[in-house]
This record gives structure tokens, sequence and C-alpha cells, in this order.
């Protein structure tokens, strides 16, 4: 791997990694206090798995970005791809500190609809150059696909 490759692959895992470790930020403190104390669906998934889960997702996220970066000439294309993807990552790191740091579930709701909004057309645009990073997305829109009905479930019950 090329210098300037494996440069821009750090870049893109290092971008993904902080906004998942701000994320936590806000929402670690509140597991054991605010959270624990609402109402949550029986199909809630324990503790441990929401790191385990979101780390390989931002790895894949990350790895999406640099395919898109790398390995395609800029175009149009390749410019809507990575705006898209810039714009679902600022939702993802909006979420957390709005529904864990504010305690704000039906706004969290709302940023989580539009995130999902984002990550599949970001799944569009990137498909239209690299399919391979459209499918390294694919199990990110399921996991918030998962999180939202989740998200809802709780302000439904709450």
């Amino acid at each position: 791997m090329k210098t300037l490759s494996f440069f821009r692959l750090v870049v893109a895992v290092g971008v993904c990694l902080a906004v998942g470790a701000l994320g936590s930020l806000a929402t670690t403190p509140q597991i054991p206090t605010w959270y624990a104390s609402l109402a949550k669906p029986s199909f809630t998934p324990p503790a441990p798995v929401f790191p385990i889960v979101w780390t390989t997702l931002y790895v894949l996220m990350a790895v999406a970005l640099w395919r898109l970066w790398q390995l395609h000439a800029p175009s149009p294309e390749r410019r809507t791809a990575i705006l898209l993807w810039i714009v679902q990552l600022a939702l993802n790191a909006v979420w957390s500190p709005v529904f864990f740091g504010m305690e704000a579930i039906g706004a969290g709701l709302a940023i989580i609809l539009v995130l999902w909004l984002a990550i599949a057309a970001t799944i569009w645009a990137a498909a239209r150059i690299d399919r391979i990073a459209a499918w390294l997305l694919v199990p990110y829109l399921v996991w918030v696909s998962y999180a939202t009905v989740l998200n809802a479930a709780i302000v439904v019950m709450n």
C-alpha cells in the first residue's frame, strides 16, 4: 500500500473512531443512571453489545470512505458520495449527545430518522462508483434500522 493510500485509510479510521469516542463520552455516564431508568422493549440488546457493534461499523464506514477517496479519480459522483458520507457521519455524531446527553429521546428519534435517510443516500451514491464501498455500508444501515425501531419503542414506552 502506498504511503498516501495508507495515510488516507488511517485518517478515515481515525475520524470514524473519534466520532465513536465522542459519542461514548455522552453515552457512558448515562447507561447506569438515566438510561437504566427508562422503560425499554424486550428486544433491547445488553449494553456490552453496543461498543462491539459500533466499533465494527465505524471501521466498515472508514474503509468505505477510503475506497471512495483513494480508489476513484475526482468526479462529481465521487464528491457527492463523499459529501453524503460526511453528512451521515455528522448526524451520527449528533445523535448520542442529543439522546443521551440531553436525555431527549424524541429529538433523538428525529435525528436517527434523518440519519437513516442519509445512510441510504450514501449507499446509493457510493454504489454508482464503488459497489464494495456501498456494500460496506449496508450493515450500518441494518443496525441503524434496528436502532431506529429501538429508539421509537423507547419514545412510546416513556
